[in-house]
């Protein structure tokens, strides 16, 4: 089997490191093309060459504008004509996008799913993201033996859009535990706890998670590299705003949990992994 695959950040290049390995025919276009040289693969120099020699694309990108310019714009997949063809969404996109964009692929004779992960560096290693889908249930269970590739966990939930959605209401969360754990650790070592002690505790108590196991030695041993960019989860966080708003309700900490993250954008951490958010309350703290 043969798809195509739209970038190679951190996730999505671990993605198509695993396709590959599960014996998968990867085509890719990124805007940095040395990345594709570096994995060995065959690559293209436009989206709509892209398409026009695979019927499935998955697209992995930063945000909405750039899943809009790769497929919609200038030498996007759409220029190279979709129609029977298949664009998979993987993008954390802005809810609205991804109902706008299934409309405008499926005018044009094709079908686009929403189709957000969770999960990041080492479950895609193993195999073990989840999907979330949304979009044409045919094309969902058309498309189901390659998420099952590289997700252990897949859900369809309905039309396009609500993935998106589903993935910004867990992202608040994913981001809120993330704050508070770094916090609570800035606010032990300020009280003269060692910091492996402190992690012991929370990982025995109230702070016992998936989130702590995977970021524990990071914390630990401050090693920002990045799984999941500050950046993003500002993005993200950005994106949830929107949809509380929509829906005229309300949020007593979404707006406080992006605002850690924007203070670590300002101090010039976007590019590092999520969990440098304990960088703000470490220094805070005197460090």
């Amino acid at each position: 089997m043969r798809v195509g695959f739209i970038g190679l950040g951190t996730l999505g290049r671990e993605i198509v490191k695993r396709l590959v390995s599960q014996g998968i025919e990867v085509i890719v276009w990124n805007r940095t093309r040395e990345k594709a040289i570096e994995l060995g693969l065959s690559y293209v120099e436009t989206p709509s060459e892209l398409i026009k020699q695979v019927d499935k694309v998955f697209v992995m990108v930063f945000d909405s504008q750039a899943s809009e310019e790769v497929i919609f714009g200038k030498d996007g997949l759409v220029r190279g004509g979709v129609s029977g063809k298949t664009i998979v969404d993987m993008t954390t996109n802005h809810y609205r996008y991804a109902e706008k964009a299934y409309e405008e692929i499926k005018g044009l004779g094709g079908y686009y799913l929403d189709a957000p992960v969770l999960g990041s560096v080492i479950p895609a290693r193993k195999g073990e993201l989840t999907i979330l889908v949304g979009g044409d249930k045919d094309k969902f269970e058309e498309s189901k033996p390659l998420f099952e590739k590289f997700a252990k966990t897949i859900f369809y939930v309905g039309k396009s859009g609500n993935a998106s959605k589903l993935k910004l209401i867990n992202n608040v969360v994913l981001g809120g535990f993330m704050q508070v754990l770094a916090e609570a650790l800035a606010l032990g070592e300020k009280a003269g706890f060692e910091k492996k002690l402190i992690l012991d505790i929370l990982e025995s108590g109230a702070g016992k998670s998936m989130i702590l196991d995977v970021k524990r030695e990071k914390l630990l041993k401050e090693d920002f590299d990045t799984h999941f960019s500050i950046d993003l989860i500002h993005k993200d966080l950005h994106y949830a705003e929107d949809l509380i708003f929509e829906l005229k309700t309300f949020s007593v900490s979404t707006q406080n949990i992006k605002s850690a993250y924007a203070i670590a954008r300002s101090m010039g951490l976007g590019h590092m992994d999520f969990s440098a958010v304990y960088k703000i309350f470490k220094l805070n703290a005197g460090d």
